[in-house]
């Protein structure tokens, strides 16, 4: 079962992002469950998916995204979709999955988080236009 942080006063917006997230982080780990991620390939116990392998996991898929930008391919499985979109999905999925195999309350924090950086004042266009936070 995923944490959810109890994040007073949601938006209705900030609702849908929570139950969306919720249920995104729990369709990727039963799909990597199910597909034995979390399962010794010889033994078939359970086993703890190393943190940093994962992480690497999804650099790659990232990697594979500016590839896909860089060369202006299509999806590979999906012809009528971009590989920028394959692979950010890829990504997406990886980091839910890994969310929900650590119980971390990714849903409860974007809102936390995006609250926060709309107060921020190197995310305000004068900022920016004052020559501010280019990457």
């Amino acid at each position: 079962m995923i944490a959810i942080d109890p994040t007073p006063n949601l938006t209705a917006q900030e609702a849908r992002a929570v139950d969306g997230l919720r249920a995104a982080m729990e369709l990727s780990h039963a799909t990597a469950s199910n597909a034995g991620w979390y399962r010794d390939p010889a033994t078939k116990q359970p086993i703890e998916r190393n943190f940093g392998e994962v992480v690497a996991l999804m650099h790659s898929e990232l990697s594979e995204s500016l590839e896909a930008h860089r060369k202006g391919l299509a999806s590979d499985k999906f012809p009528d979709r971009t590989g920028i979109e394959e692979e950010f999905v890829d990504c997406i999925i990886r980091i839910l999955d890994t969310a929900a195999a650590l119980n971390l309350d990714i849903p409860g924090m974007f809102v936390r988080k995006n609250r926060y950086n709309v107060t921020r004042a190197d995310h305000s266009l004068a900022a920016r236009a004052a020559g501010g936070k280019k990457y």
